[in-house]
């Protein structure tokens, strides 16, 4: 398998990556209990957590944009590698080192418009800009903007002050679950420059899993050896 699974790391980034895959755990958790709950209430009560399926969609697209993140973390993104398998250690490494740019360029556009989507329903300012951010504009205020049916389980008065300006909210503000896109995308942009780093260094040769077919018939033959 290309590239390592596992790599030295501080104690802050210890931390850090607990934190991550403490939540991405807990997202997996929720999404499994909540739907299991509304199929028990649906078939032996006739009932149902009405913000159930609305809540596992939005659990869905944290775990997704959160996995994205994690999986260049771990060299878990899949790629072909017929062309880097033929070439030399120095071309592969070249030609891994202009892909790690790509892929960051192509974050850092995802993270401008990640955060031009979302600020509005924050009530705060997109950037002005096609490509590249050029400063602030005075976007259009979105943050009463709600979801369908998730309720608020917490802080009602300090969302209602903070971000729609003393006005009730009936429902989850969608600034909430949207948060992802700016938070998601700029840990995956991080995730990327590690990575990055880690091919300058020499500590990996690659940002993407291959063969992970052979890899796992090798793992089965010396699992039924043992």
């Amino acid at each position: 398998m290309s590239g390592g699974r596992h790599h030295p790391e501080g104690r802050i980034a210890t931390l850090f990556n607990n934190i991550e895959e403490t939540l991405i755990a807990f997202i997996l958790g929720a999404m499994t209990l909540v739907t299991f709950i509304n199929v028990v209430l649906r078939y032996a009560f006739n009932s149902q957590l009405i913000w159930g399926l609305e809540l596992t969609l939005v659990l869905f697209a944290w775990l997704v944009i959160l996995g994205i993140s994690y999986a260049f973390k771990v060299t878990a993104h899949l790629g072909v590698d017929a062309i880097l398998n033929i070439v030399g250690p120095r071309a592969r490494k070249a030609m891994t080192l202009i892909a790690c740019a790509v892929c960051l360029a192509y974050a850092l556009l995802l993270l401008k418009g990640a955060w031009d989507y979302w600020a509005p329903f924050a009530g705060l300012n997109a950037t002005e800009g096609r490509w590249f951010p050029t400063g602030f504009a005075n976007s259009r205020d979105q943050a009463w903007y709600e979801t369908e049916q998730i309720p608020i389980p917490f802080a009602r008065e300090w969302l209602e002050a903070t971000f729609n300006f003393g006005e009730e909210y009936e429902k989850l503000p969608r600034f909430i679950p949207y948060s992802v896109l700016p938070f998601g995308i700029a840990l995956m942009t991080y995730r990327i420059v590690q990575a990055t780093l880690r091919v300058i260094s020499g500590a990996a040769d690659s940002i993407i899993v291959s063969h992970e077919a052979e890899d796992a018939v090798e793992e089965a033959a010396l699992a039924n050896k043992e």
